[in-house]
């Protein structure tokens, strides 16, 4: 075999495996709606807790900005579920998953230990976040949730860069 056909076939392997790689982490519209509520529950829920337990007020500040903001997320996800008529689990259901994807609170004295342990838990989430609905973004086919992303991934990104601020100042 020639060293150019092997080339290409060495290329197109990998080429095929990138792409089933990529659509390895694409979900159905309903698939999506109630993953990235349920995290944007646990979000909400780790967020509240690192209100109650955080010292600094950059961080209470960033707290509220991420309760809100992925309240406003998971309420729009919900009207596309609706407009879409798709099943959407009940709300124990989502709870219950929302429950288990909460990171633990870091097991730290309330204080600034613990304002730096949240801050690199909220990078993390954050990441897996943008990850997500990046990744949906590119192959769906539904203009909603395209819409989603558009509205949605600036304020991730935001929380990033705020997650990222605050880490590194601790």
């Amino acid at each position: 075999m020639s060293r150019m056909a092997t080339l290409l076939r060495t290329t197109s392997l990998v080429v095929l495996m990138g792409l089933g790689a990529s659509s390895a982490w694409a979900q159905s519209p309903a698939e999506f709606i109630n993953d990235a509520s349920a995290k944007g529950m646990a979000d909400i829920e780790a967020s509240r807790m690192a209100h109650g337990k955080a010292e600094s007020r950059e961080v209470k500040d960033y707290t509220i900005m991420v309760i809100n903001d992925r309240t406003t997320a998971n309420q729009h996800l919900a009207k596309i579920a609706k407009k879409l008529d798709l099943p959407v689990p009940p709300p124990e259901e989502v709870a219950d998953k929302a429950k288990s994807l909460i990171p633990p609170v870091p097991q730290v004295p309330e204080g600034e230990s613990f304002d730096a342990a949240y801050a690199a838990s909220q990078v993390k989430a954050t990441e897996e976040a943008i990850a997500q609905i990046e990744e949906q973004a590119k192959t769906t086919e539904v203009p909603e949730i395209k819409a989603f992303a558009d509205e949605t991934l600036p304020k991730l990104q935001t929380h990033l860069e705020m997650a990222r601020a605050l880490q590194a100042s601790r």
